[in-house]
């Protein structure tokens, strides 16, 4: 197997070890420092606007810059900065700067490394390769989440800021075995196709109906999950603080188990199938998810639940990006555009925390996961009632 194969699926393992100690656990990390619900969403609401504000001009960046590798370096660096200072001083001040600086930098992970595949393994390969991608993320997401859990349970929620640390130097050493001279420029930025891609403008993308249909179930597909596992560790956490990380260990560790299984299968069928049947199966299972929180009681019942928040997500993060390239096939757009779909998908995801978190401090758990299961009804009636399919006819095996 080629060395930038190898180097491709341990730079997805050890990057989602990296970003996973600066996800769920922090609402646990907050909550025990006395963190209200609604301050904890602001929190999170922070680095999303910053995930936000970076994200299309990230994507532009991406799509123009050769060095892919250093961007991702320097992602790594900052969520390791960042984690630090939460870890060493979890005041407002050290918090928000650190989501900010978080935010705005993890926004350059998925499009420098779905355009470091497109441009090493080409559009024909693109879908398995993408959905190897994820399996990978995944793995490393439950590697992560087993070792986050038992040493925020056993140590001390803090050691798990400095546990990030410590996966950032493998990272960097996984970046090292792809080498820039394999990647095509042009094929990693969508323009492999012979067309003009300088005399496709942005504005023409934004026209294209398909498109902003698209946009429009992501980001309330986003709005609707965002919040529902950070909620659910903080209801997790009430009366019993103490085990709250092994909880919320076991909640990812679900999660991304089922990731693992679900995401390679999902880039063949999204082949062979077409995108919207199986992109329909991942909205599907979201209102159900949030539906169900409110009707189980128990610890492990609920954390059961987690097991449709793995097919949601494993669905959604391999076939999104491959309805983008479809859409963007030729335009040497790929990656920006990418970036302006996820700044608005950030901003619903924002939105979400903010708004669950209020509804939760009002009217209770169960009031909030309602309103995130009617979200997600609304995103898969749009997809199946106006979507099309966008697999192009020769994508079929």
């Amino acid at each position: 197997m080629a060395v930038h194969v190898r180097g491709l699926d341990w730079l997805n393992f050890f990057l989602a070890d990296v970003q996973t100690g600066v996800g769920p656990f922090l609402a646990i990390y907050l909550a025990q420092n006395h963190w209200d619900p609604e301050h904890v969403g602001i929190a999170l609401t922070a680095g999303g606007i910053a995930g936000i504000v970076t994200q299309a001009p990230v994507g532009w960046l991406v799509d123009r810059l050769r060095g892919k590798r250093g961007l991702i370096a320097a992602g790594v660096a900052a969520l390791c900065a960042g984690s630090l200072m939460m870890a060493l001083r979890p005041s407002v001040v050290s918090v928000m700067t650190a989501q900010v600086l978080i935010g705005g930098m993890s926004s350059i992970f998925n499009p420098a490394i779905a355009a470091i595949a497109l441009g090493l393994v080409g559009r024909q390969l693109f879908d398995r390769r993408q959905g190897r991608n994820q399996s990978w993320n995944a793995a490393g997401n439950l590697a992560a989440a087993v070792a986050m859990g038992l040493i925020g349970t056993y140590v001390g929620p803090r050691w798990i800021f400095y546990l990030v640390v410590g996966f950032a130097m493998p990272a960097f050493l996984s970046l090292l075995l792809i080498r820039p001279d394999e990647i095509d420029y042009e094929a990693a930025r969508g323009a492999d196709d012979g067309a003009d891609a300088a005399k496709v403008g942005s504005k023409r993308l934004l026209k294209d109906r398909p498109l902003l249909i698209f946009l429009a179930c992501a980001v309330l597909f986003h709005c609707a999950n965002a919040a529902m596992l950070p909620l659910l560790g903080e209801m997790l956490s009430q009366g019993d603080a103490k085990r709250a990380p092994l909880f919320m260990m076991l909640c990812v560790a679900t999660t991304q188990a089922v990731i693992t299984l679900v995401a390679w299968p999902a880039g063949r069928l999204a082949a062979s199938w077409g995108r919207k049947p199986v992109l329909l199966v991942g909205f599907g299972v979201l209102p159900i998810r949030g539906v169900l929180y409110t009707l189980a009681r128990g610890t492990y019942p609920l954390v059961s639940i987690q097991i449709l928040d793995g097919v949601g997500a494993g669905i959604f993060n391999v076939v999104a990006v491959l309805v983008i390239a479809d859409l963007t096939r030729g335009t040497g757009r790929f990656n920006v555009t990418q970036g302006a779909i996820f700044t608005a998908v950030g901003i619903g995801a924002s939105l979400s925390q903010t708004v669950a978190g209020g509804i939760v401090d009002r009217f209770g758990y169960h009031a909030g996961f309602l309103f995130l299961a009617a979200v997600a009804a609304v995103g898969f009636g749009i997809l199946l009632a106006f979507m099309p399919e966008t697999r192009p006819s020769t994508a079929c095996g």
